[in-house]
């Protein structure tokens, strides 16, 4: 079964499909609403062959359908129809979730991304559950996880702030929900200098394997 993957983030759209070796992308921003996204990936990928979409959404996915507008985006995603815009059956799931999928290898794995936000997943025995962990309190109760290691962080921490952050973060994470280990994902993951222990980074085609993975339901399981 040949599988288009979009994988939607807060600067780019990325997209790539079965039996392609080079991903493509476009801009997309806070202006960007879910029609414009699609027609834009279906000019991206006119040349390429496909019979069913995975696509990966920057916020929380229930039943296979965004229930709240993405913060970093334009309107129009919650109720959009996406497999009548696409012209195929089409799969969609929380972005952090899909990258889970991607760099899963079996049993109890916490998946962290750190990108725009702080997304998040764990995948327990072949079961996906995507979780909502960046706007929880961390330091004080208006002071949230995101705050610290997503970009605002990055950006008002700096460098070597961030990383203390991060691994403080990720420590209390996996001391709380006792993954077996964790997956460390998104852009800002290479500006990491060390790791905490049972952490890994992922790959930066985590995403596009899982999204070729939800397809298969041998593999993995959504909730």
């Amino acid at each position: 079964m040949n599988v288009l993957v979009i994988d939607i983030g807060g600067t780019h759209v990325k997209v790539l499909a079965t039996g392609q070796s080079e991903r493509r992308r476009i801009v997309s921003g806070p202006t960007m609403t879910a029609a414009q996204m699609a027609e834009a990936v279906g000019r991206l990928a006119a040349d390429w062959t496909y019979e069913v979409v995975s696509l990966g959404f920057p916020g929380q996915v229930m039943d296979g359908a965004p229930i709240k507008e993405p913060v970093n985006l334009g309107p129009g995603w919650v109720g959009f129809d996406y497999g009548a815009a696409f012209g195929r059956p089409t799969r969609v799931v929380n972005d952090a979730a899909m990258q889970a999928i991607g760099a899963y290898d079996g049993g109890r794995m916490l998946f962290l991304g750190l990108g725009t936000g702080l997304g998040s997943a764990m995948v327990l025995d072949g079961v996906v559950a995507p979780m909502e962990l960046a706007h929880l309190p961390y330091r004080g109760r208006h002071v949230t996880y995101e705050d610290y290691v997503g970009q605002r962080g990055l950006e008002r921490l700096g460098k070597k702030k961030w990383r203390r952050a991060v691994f403080d973060v990720v420590t209390q994470l996996a001391a709380a929900l006792e993954p077996e280990y964790v997956v460390l994902g998104g852009g800002n993951v290479r500006i990491l200098d060390r790791l905490p222990a049972n952490v890994r980074v992922g790959s930066n085609a985590d995403a596009f394997s899982g999204g070729f993975r939800l397809w298969d339901d041998a593999v993995i399981r959504s909730r």
